[in-house]
């Protein structure tokens, strides 16, 4: 079986949907399927740093993944995604799409422009969509009387969590089936043994919460002496958000963007990873990748992480409270055992419910029903 994945996104600026959609190219491959990648990409040069004020991986996407264009920044649901928008989007995906010849596509965000919308246009082979997304999705308003229509073409519908399900169904009721992101699981991980520090992982948008957490910093930093890694935000940005809120920086480290590699290195030498995300989540996909490097959690009780976080292996705290966020890290910080012992139990929970390899199997279940029109008689029957 030929698959392609397609992620309206660049590939060059880490996001959670890009991360799924790597994650499950491996995992896929691994059980037989070929897979190619369909992206979008941000080369070096003027015009990136002019179109993105944030850092990313300009160099050429690996082998497997096909860009078909360059992207802008387009705020939607409280976030600044990087859309691909570029004039030649069109017949690049044509194109490739005709010489590939799939068997199956596989369209995440399928609402999204133009390279998932093109795909669902364009496509001649079974169709399958994940929804992402949680939350009101005001572009939805725009898009589905403009091109909603495309949806009907698809033979499999899957959210990622109940709270996507719910989202999207309030603009386009059907069968979803639920599948979640998975997570590849490092064959080793050990909770103890880690260095004095914690970690921050996401871009600066509003809604991911850093804000509070450099708000709280200051006291955990003085009373723990710990080390604080914000992840994937632009270094530049971080520090005009410190400056503006006149907030200390000691024991701060904005390292920027980092490779899949370096971050499951920097997550298996932390403590803690720390997510005070204030709403807008689908799915807790930091805390599941937390959870496989054997870290536990400080994260907010928020309705996007409430399936998957899970109060053996983390502490909950209310969204946008510094102050309970500053006491949970501390608290954590401060009872190594207790730290120690929910970390072992978080890698268990991954193992169980996430593992990239159990999750690969469903998709390819639900590939296998689409292509056979197994999957439309099935969700009928459930309706």
């Amino acid at each position: 079986m030929k698959v392609g994945i397609v992620v309206p996104y660049s590939w060059s600026y880490w996001g959670g949907v890009l991360e799924h959609a790597q994650n499950q190219a491996v995992a896929l491959r691994e059980l037989g399927v070929e897979t190619r990648t369909i992206v979008g990409s941000d080369p070096p040069g003027w015009l990136t740093r002019i179109l993105h004020p944030r850092s990313g991986r300009h160099d050429p996407p690996p082998d497997g993944v096909i860009s078909v264009g360059r992207s802008v920044i387009v705020p939607a649901n409280d976030s600044l995604p990087n859309i691909i928008l570029s004039p030649g989007v069109y017949p690049r995906m044509k194109r490739l799409l005709e010489r590939e010849r799939f068997d199956l596509i596989h369209v995440h965000e399928p609402m999204t422009p133009a390279i998932a919308v093109i795909a669902l246009a364009l496509a001649r082979c079974t169709t399958v969509a994940t929804f992402h997304a949680s939350g009101n999705l005001g572009w939805m308003k725009i898009g589905m009387p403009v091109w909603g229509g495309l949806l009907d073409r698809l033979d499999a519908r899957i959210a990622v969590s109940e709270q996507a399900r719910a989202s999207i169904s309030r603009w386009a009721p059907a069968h979803y089936e639920i599948v979640p992101n998975g997570i590849l699981v490092p064959k080793h991980a050990e909770a103890g043994g880690r260095e004095n520090k914690i970690i921050f992982i996401g871009r600066h948008d509003p809604r991911k919460g850093l804000l509070t957490l450099l708000k709280a910093w200051p006291e955990i930093h003085r009373r723990t002496g710990a080390t604080l890694r914000v992840i994937g935000a632009d270094p530049l940005s971080v520090r005009l958000l410190l400056s503006r809120h006149r907030l200390h920086e000691a024991g701060l480290d904005v390292p920027g963007f980092l490779s899949e590699e370096e971050l499951s290195a920097e997550l298996a030498s932390s403590k803690l990873l720390v997510a005070p995300s204030l709403g807008g989540e689908s799915f807790g996909m930091v805390l599941t990748r937390a959870f496989a490097s054997a870290t536990p959690v400080v994260a907010s009780d928020i309705p996007g992480y409430r399936d998957v976080f899970d109060e053996r292996a983390g502490v909950a705290v209310p969204p946008g409270d510094d102050e309970a966020l500053k006491n949970a890290v501390i608290g954590l910080l401060e009872d190594e055992p207790r730290r120690q012992r929910m970390g072992e139990v978080a890698r268990e929970i991954v193992r169980e419910r996430y593992d990239w390899r159990d999750i690969a199997k469903r998709l390819l279940s639900i590939y296998e029903r689409s292509i056979d029109g197994r999957f439309d008689a099935e969700a009928a029957a459930q309706q």
